[in-house]
């Protein structure tokens, strides 16, 4: 088992707090072994069993729990009174109302709530309304490629280790299957999970079909610029007709249920965010080859969605940058200011044209904030007039 140590990390400096925790993120991330960790950590410190409340309610055992009244009171059955009770509702989502649940468990005193989710909706109408203030949401994500390169401390080969990354996907458990096929069904089901209890059961889409042509355009345009029209053209050209409005409710679905993350577009020289032209990453390769195949897919591209991704690990907001016609890969804003990133595969030809290309939207940026060029050559450390080249597999185990 893979420590996820900071998210570990951040639900210890929660503890105890007035504050509800959610964690949220993609199915078969590592929620609910993140609380299990912390579970453990609890018992560590001293932390009595019986002050342990843990329901799955994806699990079989709690089936009999379909509203909120019937939450509240398996929960308030098993408080331990005069002691901290901390509270674990693996997938409360599946509860009706379970908002009024847990609002009715935050005013105990004595009842410290940790939730997750699989989807956005958790967060979102009425639970946001009554508890505006009340909670921290943690973003869960798989393995990051530093963590999954810890799971083989014996295999010195990175650029292995990457390409297996990339196939193999980067949820937990998919480390403990040996074969490709084993993967391959493996992850099949966390698909077929999504679109159906996330997307079909919740959002009631009447064509199935439609919403899967849909996901294998986004995960075949990864790294493209995609606006509903695009996709509804594309759909239609192809003797699918659909609505603008329709992709505009798939694409919801599939953001909120954390299979895609959409990436708008900011102008740095009008310093305003655009409206059209946002890109869409996947939260898992792994996905994208199980659903498409063995289609060749741009290696660029694959790149910046992995960087993507750990930009959102290490807590930036993450925007694709507009200089004039120019594009910058990813604007990163943390709480010390703007980051700038390109990412290429690879910059190396003959007259140096691949570098200066990649290097111009970073040089029509007049502030002075960082500026990196990520790339897959092993260089030694290189600036560009104070624009940083490095590898981005490097990068990622930093």
């Amino acid at each position: 088992m893979i420590a996820r140590q900071e998210y570990l990390d951040n639900l210890i400096g929660f503890k105890d707090t007035e504050i509800i925790k959610v964690v949220t993120g993609i199915r078969r991330c590592g929620k609910s072994t993140l609380l299990e960790m912390y579970q453990e950590y609890l018992r560590q410190q001293g932390v009595e069993a019986e002050q342990i409340i843990a329901i799955n309610l994806e699990d079989g055992e709690w089936a009999e729990i379909v509203d909120s009244r019937e939450l509240y009171e398996t929960v308030k059955a098993r408080l331990q009174p005069d002691k901290m009770n901390y509270i674990f509702l693996d997938e409360v989502q599946r509860v009706n109302n379970f908002q009024k649940a847990v609002d009715s468990l935050f005013i105990k005193k004595n009842c410290d709530l940790y939730l997750t989710g699989s989807n956005a909706y958790l967060l979102s109408g009425e639970l946001a309304t009554l508890l505006a203030g009340r909670y921290v949401e943690i973003k869960m994500l798989p393995l990051s490629f530093k963590e999954y390169v810890s799971a083989f401390p014996a295999d010195s080969n990175i650029d292995r280790l990457y390409q297996n990354y990339l196939q193999n996907s980067s949820f937990p458990y998919t480390l403990q299957l040996q074969r490709p096929r084993e993967i391959r069904q493996y992850l099949a089901s966390i698909y077929d999970s999504i679109v159906l209890k996330d997307i079909i059961a919740r959002r009631r889409f009447p064509d199935l079909e439609m919403l899967q042509s849909v996901i294998r355009f986004l995960f075949d345009n990864i790294g493209n610029l995609c606006s509903t029209k695009k996709i509804a053209d594309t759909m239609t050209a192809a003797g699918r007709k659909i609505t603008v409005h329709t992709v505009e409710n798939y694409l919801s679905a599939l953001t909120d249920s954390f299979i895609f993350y959409k990436v708008g577009r900011y102008d740095v020289k009008g310093r305003q965010y655009l409206k059209t032209g946002d890109k869409y990453y996947a939260a898992d390769l792994g996905l994208r080859y199980s659903v498409l195949g063995t289609k060749k897919a741009d290696a660029g591209h694959i790149l910046e969605n992995i960087v993507y991704l750990e930009l959102r690990r290490r807590g930036y907001e993450v925007y694709i940058g507009k200089v004039g016609t120019a594009e910058i890969d990813f604007i990163a804003v943390g709480e010390e200011g703007s980051e700038y990133y390109q990412v290429a595969y690879t910059v190396r030809d003959a007259d140096g044209q691949t570098l200066a290309r990649e290097l111009a939207p970073l040089e029509a940026v007049a502030d002075h904030n960082p500026k990196y060029l990520l790339t897959m050559d092993h260089e030694p450390l290189t600036s560009h007039n104070g624009i940083k080249q490095l590898n981005v597999l490097d990068w990622l185990l930093s």
